[in-house]
């Protein structure tokens, strides 16, 4: 039954607005002595009242009308009552801003000055003094109001195209990526894990027959895996590339933004990381800030990076309440995976109250630049 007296998509912001405006105008309309009398100034609010659910109900030719005519009654009771009640005319410029056409928005528009053009001629007899009327700021922002809302609208409509396009377009993007992914890993993997295969089915038959022959098969396996795990680190490193330098540059104004004092501690001597490991640390830094922005409450992080050993460290400490989800929970799991993937490995330390330290352990040995070329 509500829906049908006021529109549910309207309900959270106009609602309370629009019956504070509508209980007020009842009251300063019942309550202004002038020429109408009680069974007149109730019709003039009924047919108010019906203009606006019009207004409120429809975007079209209908819209423009009722406005016309809720302007025209506000300007009839304004003449006999008191000419303050035209300030309620922001009920329905509001309403006129969202009629579905410009060409309605114009001429409700050029209607409202008329109507208040007549207004200033009815009240003082001439149309030269119309400036000068107290009440001109206000009547300004209402012929203002509609084309400002029009202008609202077609700009979040615009942003929601600009936004239903990019995502279109990012899947499509995305949906290239996979079958650019698969034929490389068809054209590349393929022919190496079918050599692994038809090598690890002779060296079944031949592992009792003739085991010198099976061990130098087995040796074979062993280097054609290593060599497919070098064009899986290949492949990846050929996808986007993350630059962990500007992953720390975007920490710092993310951090900044949440309020989170940041420290960056980095030593002169370190090497270049090649594509995949700088950008699996750079993934890993980002999963383990938006943890500490979302969960840590802390007010301080600092990040160190040094080497010690052929050794890549990467350490994330904050001061924050020292909770952590072990596991798949808080892109740990992510961060694991991501460092394992590199030979490295996690070390993740937590005191209530005092914080949270991640160490991220990368060999260089597997993982400089110079091993990749």
């Amino acid at each position: 039954m509500f829906k049908k007296i006021y529109p549910n998509d309207q309900v959270e912001k106009y609602l309370l607005i629009d019956v504070i405006a509508i209980v007020f105008f009842i009251y300063h309309i019942l309550n202004s002595s002038g020429e109408f009398n009680v069974f007149e100034k109730l019709i003039l609010i009924f047919l108010f009242l019906i203009s606006f659910y019009i207004s409120l109900w429809n975007r079209d030719w209908r819209l423009l009308v009722a406005c016309l005519t809720g302007y025209t009654v506000l300007m009839i009771l304004s003449v006999s009552l008191n000419q303050w009640i035209l300030l309620y005319g922001f009920m329905f410029a509001d309403l006129l801003g969202r009629a579905r056409r410009k060409l309605y928005i114009g001429i409700g528009t050029v209607g409202i000055a008329l109507i208040y053009t007549l207004f200033s001629w009815i009240n003082d007899g001439t149309l030269f003094t119309f400036g000068q009327f107290i009440l001109f700021p206000f009547i300004i922002i209402q012929l203002l109001i509609p084309i400002v809302i029009y202008t609202k609208r077609e700009a979040k409509n615009l942003r929601g195209k600009l936004d239903s396009a990019n995502a279109q377009l990012e899947r499509y993007i995305q949906e290239e990526e996979r079958h650019r992914i698969a034929r490389d890993l068809h054209d590349t993997l393929g022919q190496t894990l079918t050599m692994i295969k038809l090598k690890s089915e002779l060296t079944m038959k031949l592992i009792d027959k003739n085991s010198k022959q099976a061990k130098q098969e087995l040796n074979d396996i062993l280097n054609t895996s290593r060599f497919a795990l070098k064009q899986v680190r290949e492949l990846v490193a050929d996808m986007k590339f993350i630059s962990l330098e500007k992953e720390l540059e975007q920490t710092r104004t993310f951090l900044q933004t949440a309020g989170i004092k940041l420290d960056i501690n980095m030593n002169d001597n370190i090497p270049s990381l090649s594509n995949i490991a700088e950008t699996m640390l750079a993934l890993s830094l980002r999963e383990a800030i938006t943890n500490i922005i979302k969960h840590s409450q802390a007010s301080y992080c600092s990040i160190h990076l040094y080497i010690q050993k052929d050794i890549y460290y990467m350490q994330i400490s904050d001061n924050g309440n020292g909770n952590i989800i072990m596991g798949k929970g808080n892109g740990i799991q992510s961060i694991k995976e991501r460092i394992k993937l590199l030979e490295g490995d996690v070390h993740i330390s937590s005191s209530l109250n005092s914080g949270v330290t991640i160490l991220l352990k990368v060999p260089l040995s597997a993982n400089e630049r110079e091993k990749f070329k």
